[in-house]
């Protein structure tokens, strides 16, 4: 039995590729195409059939300069960095930032660890999502609601109120 099942898996294993005469642009291998034991199996069938007959398409790209001079993004940074007036609020801001991602990390690392908990928080997400859903986004005027209500938002914190 262990012999057949080897020598199945090698003639699986070692099917000839068709020589292929189309130029391939991918860095993937080369899979050649399932075969079928069943000859009643319409949908493998139809399938070949559909790829036989399919349009070919080559993906090709031009080369266009997206790549950054990074030269050029240092002095950028230089001429920001020295452009700004109070550089160690700055750097608190910024230390406070990182200090403040990574407390959250570590919150939301030990909230999980709490058997049941993550559960019951996303069934509050899911409670949430669906009354905001209902509230504003279910019905015309309350879009309209929502859109006004964004829109003076907007305006408070540009300060153009």
């Amino acid at each position: 039995m262990a012999a057949t099942a080897s020598s199945m898996a090698a003639t699986a294993v070692f099917i000839p590729r068709a020589p292929s005469t189309t130029t391939r642009c991918s860095a993937l291998p080369y899979l050649p195409p399932r075969i079928s034991s069943s000859p009643s199996c319409f949908a493998i069938r139809a399938s070949s059939e559909f790829r036989r007959h399919s349009l070919r398409i080559r993906a090709s790209s031009e080369e266009t300069s997206t790549s950054v001079d990074t030269g050029e993004l240092i002095s950028d940074l230089k001429e920001k960095w020295d452009a700004v007036e109070n550089k160690s609020t700055v750097l608190l801001y910024g230390g406070g930032a990182i200090v403040a991602v990574w407390l959250s990390s570590t919150i939301v690392g030990a909230v999980n660890s709490v058997p049941l908990l993550p559960k019951l928080l996303e069934l509050v997400g899911l409670g949430y999502t669906g009354w905001f859903v209902y509230r504003y986004l279910l019905f015309k005027s309350s879009r309209k609601e929502l859109a006004t209500d964004i829109e003076a938002l907007k305006k408070k914190i540009a300060g153009t109120e």
